[in-house]
C-alpha cells in the first residue's frame, strides 16, 4: 500500500473512531485519573486539546516509523491485505511460510 493510501485509511479511522464516541471514552478516562501509561496512546492527549488534525499526523508519523523499522528487518515480508478476502491473505502468508 502506498504511503498515500495509508494515511487516507488512517485519517478515515480516526474519523470513524470519533463518529463511535472515542472522545467521550477519553474524557471519561481523564476524569477517572488515567495512568500515565494510557495518556501516552496515540492520540489521547490531542483529542483532550481537541486537536483531531494532530491525532491524526501523530498517528500517521507512527505509521511511518512502523514501516521504517520493517524494511530493516531481515527477512520481513510486508503483505498487503487491502480489499483482499481473508482466505487470500492467508494462503500468501502460508505460501511464504513454507517457501522459507
Amino acid at each position: 500500500m502506498g504511503r498515500e493510501a495509508l494515511y487516507e485509511r488512517i485519517d478515515a479511522r480516526v474519523d470513524a473512531m470519533l463518529a463511535a464516541g472515542v472522545l467521550d471514552e477519553v474524557r471519561r478516562a481523564h476524569a477517572a485519573g488515567a495512568s500515565t501509561n494510557a495518556r501516552k496512546a496515540l492520540g489521547f492527549d490531542e483529542l483532550l486539546a481537541g486537536d483531531v488534525e494532530a491525532m491524526k499526523r501523530r498517528t500517521r508519523n507512527y505509521a511511518r516509523r512502523q514501516l521504517t523499522w520493517m524494511r530493516k528487518l531481515a527477512g520481513a515480508h510486508v503483505i498487503d491485505v487491502t480489499g483482499r478476502p481473508p482466505g487470500d491473505a492467508a494462503s500468501e502468508i502460508a505460501a511464504r511460510w513454507s517457501a522459507s
